[in-house]
């Protein structure tokens, strides 16, 4: 029998998957019960806008989703690419020198708008104990932990080290684990200037990657079936079959690439994997709140992205700057807090007027908003965490996605490099036998 892999789910980690498989010649197919791909980070299509149902962003230390934008065809185009920058107007303009590192960070603390030498003192003493311990840390250790033991000053707790620690882990710095933000920031402000660089996507999320992973596949033999949604997964003797698979085939290979809420559903339809079903329910999670303003082509932010100091909202960042239409603004507002029990409206009026006070500036009436709410956008990155690995009980059977035991949070990139992971221990069982 010529081995055979489905991979349920179409987002970033299941086309990463997908697409290393193919490229080794392995026949593959991917079975999405939606009918957009990209999972929880996609295009969405309201009242003729064209939007993400969330923000992201990516770092120049994000080496394997970038390796594979352009291993399928992926324009440089698509990313904008920024020097590590800090804007919160009126308060702090930080960004990184065009220089080898250290130098990158050192020169743009020197020259950095908003800090004095205190403040400069701080981060540079928080960066060397990082480096003086080779970015291992307690693992009981808090982010705010960290910032207590370092003696960070409170403007570069509130301008600098909460906001990249909710931007990065999507976690409150009082329960975020200061090992992952070291991680983080070990590949980030401790490394190259490229690596520091912000990448933020001037395509939408779903053509970014996903949509291109699928013409890949189209090439060599994959196939994707969208809107086939997969209910069950049932050993035997030869393979895995699948509850809403029209082929009724056994599988190889099955890899779980849906979002952990699912996987534990699939999971225990296999009767062979409860307890790791549990231990997936069990990882906390938070949401993401995003919030689409359409101000009109005469409103522009003085940078593409900007950090927002005086709350509900943490970042905004000017859709028009990115490729897409001028004065369309997207607000963020990472992990939990009392913006939860706002209603959408007034949470539109309190953004807009967040804005109006930090810009310094009166902005029209948004012409059209949407509020999009990703309930468990991601895991809650907090110490102690016990994240599952790519392997389940079940012969055959593979996990992947974001919430996949690494050295990230939940990213893009954890989500592509545990899909590129199951590929290399897939290719390893198959290749062999097949040579």
């Amino acid at each position: 029998m010529v081995p055979t892999v489905a991979v349920i789910g179409a987002g970033y980690a299941g086309m990463a998957c997908a697409v290393e498989l193919a490229r080794a010649g392995i026949h593959v197919t991917v079975f999405e019960r939606s009918h957009v791909l990209g999972g929880r980070a996609r295009v969405v299509r309201k009242d003729g806008w064209v939007i993400d149902n969330g923000q992201h962003i990516l770092i120049g230390a994000y080496t394997e989703l970038t390796r594979l934008l352009r291993l399928t065809g992926g324009s440089p185009r698509q990313l904008e690419r920024l020097p590590l920058t800090l804007h919160f107007p009126g308060h702090l303009n930080l960004r990184a020198a065009p220089l080898p590192a250290p130098f990158h960070l050192a020169l743009g603390l020197l020259l950095a708008r908003g800090l004095d030498g205190r403040d400069r003192l701080a981060m540079l003493r928080l960066m060397r104990m990082l480096k003086r311990n080779r970015f291992r840390l307690p693992a009981e250790l808090t982010v705010d932990g960290l910032l207590t033991t370092t003696r960070q000053t409170a403007r570069l707790r509130d301008l600098v080290w909460v906001p990249l620690c909710l931007a990065a882990l999507n976690t409150p710095s009082a329960e975020a684990s200061a090992q992952i933000f070291a991680n983080v920031l070990r590949d980030s402000l401790g490394a190259s200037a490229a690596a520091s660089e912000l990448l933020i996507p001037r395509v939408d999320l779903s053509e970014l990657f996903p949509v291109q992973a699928a013409r890949y596949l189209a090439t060599r033999r994959g196939k994707l079936r969208t809107g086939n949604p997969i209910a069950g997964i049932h050993p035997g003797e030869y393979g895995l079959t699948l509850d809403g698979d029209p082929s009724g085939q056994p599988w190889s290979h099955v890899v779980l690439a849906t979002a952990p809420y699912h996987t534990v559903t699939l999971l225990r339809s296999t009767g062979q994997a409860d307890r790791l079903a549990a231990q997936i329910e069990a990882l906390p999670h938070e949401p993401i709140t995003t919030l689409y303003l359409a101000l009109g082509d005469t409103v522009k932010l003085p940078d593409a992205m900007i950090g927002l100091a005086d709350g509900p909202a943490q970042w905004a960042f000017d859709r028009g700057r990115l490729g897409g239409p001028a004065g369309l603004l997207a607000c963020v507002i990472s992990a939990s807090g009392a913006h939860e029990n706002v209603e959408h409206d007034a949470l539109i009026v309190a953004v807009h007027a967040q804005l109006e006070r930090e810009l310094g500036t009166r902005l029209p009436a948004p012409q059209w908003s949407q509020v999009i709410v990703e309930k468990r956008a991601t895991f809650a990155c907090r110490t102690g965490l016990m994240r599952p690995g790519i392997q389940t009980p079940v012969s055959g059977l593979w996990l992947a996605g974001d919430y996949i035991e690494s050295d990230y949070p939940a990213t893009l990139e954890s989500a592509v490099r545990s899909g590129a992971a199951c590929a290399d221990a897939i290719k390893l069982r198959i290749l062999p036998k097949s040579n």
